[in-house]
């Protein structure tokens, strides 16, 4: 008898008819789950998104199985605590999830910055419904072994920013010229 483990909340579209064979979770989104949220440091460990859409996906999916966790430890470091994980796991616990559609994704803008636009779908007394938005996200690295990552750039996170000051993200280019084009 084998059981079957459910389709990938990332991988469901109701705005598509398109027939294609769905990833199940284990194969989609929980390696990135998992890797992230029982390694207790802020460094990723294991399976880390190798693209800003692979990492929106997972995010989304962090969303519908509520892993606020995820949520913040894939939000650019210098965001993570200005993030108010219980008001992001209310919301992710009260929002009937519906599906997700990645409209574009521009994967590289500059040196390491990329772009997803999607819409995340949600019911409302029945009636579906459609958060769309246009994501910014940064690839920076690890100093101390040299390990990229993706992040979101959060852009609801109130930070007092100088445009002359270095960017938050690290990469040593003025916070204009790099995270402050997408944040600002």
């Amino acid at each position: 008898m084998s059981i079957s483990l459910p389709i990938c909340p990332c991988q469901v579209n109701p705005a598509s008819d398109a027939i294609g064979v769905p990833l199940l979770y284990q194969d989609c989104c929980q390696p990135y789950h998992d890797g992230l949220l029982n390694n207790e440091a802020d460094k990723i460990d294991g399976a880390k998104p190798d693209s800003a859409e692979r990492l929106m996906r997972s995010r989304y999916s962090a969303f519908v199985l509520v892993k606020p966790e995820y949520i913040v430890k894939t939000t650019l470091p210098a965001q993570q605590k200005l993030l108010d994980i219980l008001a992001i796991e209310a919301w992710a616990k009260e929002t009937d999830w519906a599906g997700l559609e990645i409209i574009t994704h521009t994967p590289k803008l500059g040196k390491r910055h990329a772009q997803v636009e999607f819409k995340a779908y949600f019911k409302t007394n029945e009636d579906l419904q459609a958060h769309h938005e246009l994501s910014a996200f940064v690839k920076t690295k690890n100093k101390a072994d040299n390990d990229a990552s993706w992040y979101f750039l959060d852009p609801t996170v109130s930070m007092s920013l100088s445009q002359k000051q270095p960017c938050i993200c690290g990469s040593g280019e003025k916070f204009k010229r790099c995270c402050g084009v997408y944040l600002g």
